[in-house]
């Protein structure tokens, strides 16, 4: 009787199997429509090939392409395909690595001959990969010493320098030690005349790939070192179906076309001129309305729910920061020294040790607290050139930010009270679709003690959980100072947003010796609530640009209303129109009859307006209007002018009234 092995299955059942036998004779075992959309086995825990012989009593499941770790595995795969493409095509060319990333997969190129990649190649690229899919190639492992590695590579240094790293006791993903400390190097050819140093696993065959698309070229430093040479970078994605590629690129597309970039100057709403240097944004007239109604409405929000309002300097002594602990952990964040009256001044990153100064102005009392405090501060950031993106990645950012200094037993009150405002507020800018995220304790640079760092972290998860929201762990993403809930906003397009942030302190007033006279007449240490509700306005404008694709809601929109006269002996009754709608504070312009009304009508609509009135003889004669409300195909004519004024005060103070669909 021929020995068997048993393997554990997700659903608690097992399979008796042969000995010997591997991930593919699982699949087969369970069923063959499992065996035939299999990709790879993960057992216990680790993925592996389905050649992969398993042993007795393990825990396995295995991997299909709809999962999350099989998409993975064809996004790796194909980024192979994609190397072997390039090898085909350019002989000789040398390759580095090529790694899944969010959405997709790259590699990286040196080309011979000082040759170049042009978008023209991709489809070239595309054309060679599905050859090869077409041939279904399969990918078989093979494992040798670093030796024969070497000889094997014995044309491609990028590859050479990562098995002499692994061997010298570095770390690659190509490459590790094994039991022993012996370092073993693992390959996978799929054809004999194409073999990548890979540490796997793989798709059984190139025949399993085929749903990608090459999405761009760029260039890159090897190893992210400017000093190093620069190759070519092929940017590409693969999904488990054609729909779910066309889905992806149809979303790609409208990104896109919401790009805030494109629409901040499309709609002259802000620059970055070279002038001022990388990530200063400059906010043009129509900008700043967009700009001022934010914070106003944020203002009022916060004069209700109890803020104070303070206000702090641009620079300061070293010395704060050095209390605060930003010069230990967060010096490359910040902007070089400035040597004034023989002492170093600093550009402020953060906006919370002047705030922790303004409570530690006075002698506090238990009955003076909570105290919350509210500023619209300026801070800067010493971002490297090559991460600033538009206004979601600058240098000069104003945080609209808030500390609460509470007792302990205020504190999980507090925070709820914060996350409620928080969301609530987030509500009337048009998000509404929220996930929490709780960052905890970071590995080595966390400052205070683990009982703090427990204590605090299981406050703000109760308060996280109890707002009846998907709640996500990020483990080590919390500040050094404390842990975090972050509230993770989705678009209109379904792109996660990191919006607010909530810490949980109990540090920065023990630096700053801060204390409040208790109930019992003896000194206390309060604790410290960190809370940026939009993170950075700069931020914020450019997620609801998007959000939006420029067509603001009615209270945020630079120009609400427009008046156009159908001719020039309109232009009365236009300017009568238009007072008595701006008496009403409603942002409303007019334009003269100097070009034809259909040409005046199509650019106030590529400027997103939500309102174009247009008037006629029939409107001169009746004082109304005829309205063209953006999103709506009709116009409607004879509408009384106190009709109309009456509607758009309503949507103007209706902030939740949602404008996402007329984006479209």
């Amino acid at each position: 009787m021929a020995a068997t092995l048993t393997v554990r299955l997700p659903d608690g059942s097992s399979k008796s199997l042969d000995q010997g036998a591997t991930g593919e004779d699982l699949a087969k075992a369970i069923g063959p429509r499992l065996a035939k959309a299999a990709l790879a086995i993960e057992v216990t825990g680790t993925l592996h090939d389905l050649s992969t012989p398993l042993a007795d009593g393990v825990s396995a499941s295995i991997v299909v392409p709809e999962s999350p770790q099989g998409v993975e595995l064809l996004r790796h795969s194909t980024a192979h395909v994609m190397a072997q493409a390039v090898l085909r095509l350019w002989p000789g060319a040398r390759f580095a690595i090529g790694p899944v990333i969010a959405d997709g997969f790259y590699y990286d190129f040196e080309l011979p001959q000082g040759a170049h990649f042009s978008d023209d190649d991709l489809a070239r690229v595309e054309e060679e990969m599905r050859a090869i899919i077409k041939e279904n190639q399969p990918f078989v492992r093979e494992e040798c010493s670093p030796e024969v590695g070497l000889s094997l590579f014995a044309s491609q240094p990028y590859k050479r320098e990562i098995i002499e790293a692994v061997t010298a006791g570095g770390t690659e993903v190509d490459a590790a030690p094994v039991d022993g400390g012996e370092v073993v190097v693992s390959i996978y050819r799929n054809s004999e005349t194409f073999t990548d140093l890979c540490r796997g696993p793989h798709v059984p065959a190139t025949g399993r790939l085929g749903h990608f698309r090459l999405m761009r070229v760029a260039g890159a430093y090897w190893r992210g070192d400017e000093k190093r040479p620069q190759l070519q970078r092929i940017y590409g994605t693969a999904f488990a179906s054609e729909k779910e590629l066309e889905d992806h690129l149809h979303r790609l597309a409208e990104a896109e076309r919401r790009d805030h970039r494109r629409l901040g100057a499309e709609l002259d709403l802000f620059s970055f001129p070279e002038e001022v240097g990388p990530g200063l944004a400059l906010f043009h007239p129509k900008g700043g309305i967009v700009r001022r109604e934010m914070e106003e409405y944020s203002r009022r929000r916060h004069e209700q729910g109890g803020y104070e309002f303070v206000y702090s300097p641009h620079i300061t002594k070293a010395d704060l920061f050095a209390i605060s602990g930003h010069l230990q952990s967060f010096a490359d964040g910040m902007f070089p020294p400035m040597e004034l009256d023989n002492a170093e001044y600093y550009l402020k990153p953060m906006n919370c040790p002047f705030h922790i100064l303004i409570y530690r102005s006075s002698q506090r009392s238990y009955r003076d607290l909570p105290l919350r405090f509210f500023e619209f501060g300026t801070v800067y950031r010493y971002e490297k050139s090559g991460v600033v993106h538009g206004l979601t990645r600058v240098r000069g950012m104003t945080q609209d930010d808030a500390h609460i200094f509470c007792t302990k037993e205020q504190m999980a009150e507090e925070l709820d009270r914060v996350v409620r405002f928080v969301l609530d507020l987030l509500r009337d800018y048009g998000l509404d679709d929220f996930y929490l995220e709780l960052s905890t304790k970071p590995a080595g640079k966390a400052v205070g003690t683990d009982e703090e760092w427990e204590e605090a972290t299981e406050v703000l998860r109760s308060v996280a959980s109890a707002q009846g929201l998907e709640l996500v762990l990020d483990e080590g993403g919390g500040a050094f100072y404390g842990p975090k809930i972050s509230v993770q906003a989705r678009d209109a397009i379904g792109r996660s947003w990191q919006m607010s942030t909530v810490q949980l302190d109990f540090q920065l007033p023990q630096r700053f010796g801060l204390e409040y006279n208790g109930s019992d007449n003896i000194k206390h240490r309060p604790v410290m609530i960190h809370r940026a509700l939009f993170g950075t306005v700069e931020r914020f404008f450019a997620i609801l640009l998007e959000h939006y694709a420029g067509a603001f809601p009615t209270w945020l929109a630079p120009v609400q209303v427009r008046v156009l006269p159908v001719r020039d002996d309109h232009v009365a009754y236009c300017e009568k129109v238009r007072a008595a709608l701006a008496g009403a504070n409603v942002r409303v312009d007019s334009e003269d009859a100097n070009e034809p009304l259909g040409t005046r009508i199509r650019r106030a609509k590529l400027e997103r307006l939500p309102y174009i009135l247009v008037v006629g003889d029939d409107d001169v004669a009746n004082e109304t209007v005829g309205v063209n409300r953006r999103g709506q195909a009709d116009p409607e004519r004879g509408i009384k002018v106190a009709t109309f004024l009456n509607e758009v005060l309503a949507d103007i103070a209706d902030r939740r009234r949602s404008n996402v669909a007329e984006a479209h």
